[in-house]
C-alpha cells in the first residue's frame, strides 16, 4: 500500500491543478492578511474561504482521480496486490497531496506575518488542522460516490450536489426547521444536525476556539451552551474523525466486491 500511496502522492503533487490550488491559497492568504490588518481577522476570513473551497476542490479532485485512474487500477488488480491496498493507497495519496497544498499555501503567508510569535498561533493551528481533515473527508466521499456510479456525468453531478447541499443548502434547511418548530425544545436536535455536516462541525470548532459569539449561528451557540469549549472540541473532533473513517470503510467494502 505504501508504494501505491507514494506513487499517487507524487503523481497528484506534480499536477498543474495542484500547483494552482497551492497558489490560490498562497495569494488569497497574503491578500486576506494584508487587507484585514491583524491575525485574528485574517484567520476568520481565511476560515470562510477554506470551508467553501476545500470541500469543493477535494470533491472534484476525488471524482476526477477515481475515473481517470481506472486503467491504472485495472492493471494493478491483475497483480497479486490486495484490493484494499490499491484503493486505500490511492485515497491516502490524493488526500495527503491536497492537504499539503493547502497547508503550505496558508502557512507561508502567516509565517511571513509572524504567526509563531503571535497569540493566535493555536487558533491558526486549528484552522490548518480542520482544513486538512476536510480534505480527507471529501476525497473519501468523492471516492464513495464514484465507485457507486459507473457513469462519469452522473458521478460528477451527485458529487457536486452533495457539496452544494453541505456548503450552501444545509444551513438554510436548519434555519427552516427551527423557525417552523420554534415552540419545541430543539437543542438536542440542533446538536444532532450539526454532527451530520462536517463543514458546520469545522466552523464550530474554529469559532468556539476564537470565542467570537457574534459570528456564530444558532447551532454553534447551542453547541457551545451544552458542551462548553473543551467538550465541544472533543465531540467535534470525534465526529470529524468518524466522517473520515465511515466513507473509507464503505468505499473499501464496495471496492472489494466490485467487478472491474
Amino acid at each position: 500500500m505504501f508504494k501505491i500511496l507514494k506513487y499517487s502522492f507524487y503523481d497528484v503533487l506534480r499536477s498543474r491543478w495542484t500547483v494552482l490550488y497551492f497558489l490560490f491559497f498562497l495569494v488569497s492568504t497574503f491578500a486576506l492578511l494584508y487587507f484585514s490588518g491583524n491575525m485574528s481577522k485574517g484567520i476568520v476570513s481565511l476560515m470562510n474561504v477554506s470551508l467553501t473551497i476545500i470541500p469543493l476542490i477535494s470533491t472534484i479532485f476525488g471524482v476526477m482521480h477515481y475515473y481517470n485512474s481506472r486503467e491504472f487500477v485495472e492493471l494493478l488488480l491483475s497483480q497479486p496486490i490486495k484490493r484494499s491496498d490499491i484503493f486505500i493507497g490511492q485515497y491516502l495519496g490524493l488526500s495527503f497531496s491536497l492537504s499539503l497544498s493547502f497547508v503550505a499555501g496558508t502557512i507561508i503567508p502567516f509565517i511571513a506575518y509572524g504567526i509563531f510569535v503571535s497569540s493566535e498561533v493555536w487558533n491558526f493551528s486549528l484552522l490548518i488542522f480542520t482544513g486538512a481533515i476536510l480534505s480527507f473527508i471529501f476525497v473519501g466521499l468523492a471516492f464513495l460516490i464514484s465507485i457507486l456510479n459507473e457513469n462519469k456525468i452522473k458521478g460528477f453531478g451527485i458529487a457536486i450536489l452533495m457539496w452544494l447541499c453541505m456548503a450552501v443548502v444545509y444551513d438554510g434547511l436548519i434555519l427552516m426547521v427551527f423557525i417552523s418548530f420554534n415552540d419545541y425544545p430543539l437543542e438536542k436536535a440542533a446538536v444532532l444536525m450539526v454532527n451530520l455536516n462536517p463543514i458546520d462541525l469545522s466552523r464550530i470548532m474554529i469559532l468556539l476556539k476564537l470565542d467570537i459569539s457574534a459570528l456564530m449561528g444558532y447551532t454553534a451557540a447551542v453547541f457551545n451552551q451544552y458542551f462548553g469549549t473543551t467538550n465541544g472540541m472533543i465531540m467535534s473532533l470525534l465526529s470529524l474523525l468518524g466522517w473520515i473513517v465511515f466513507p473509507v470503510l464503505l468505499f473499501n467494502f464496495f471496492a472489494k466486491r466490485k467487478d472491474f
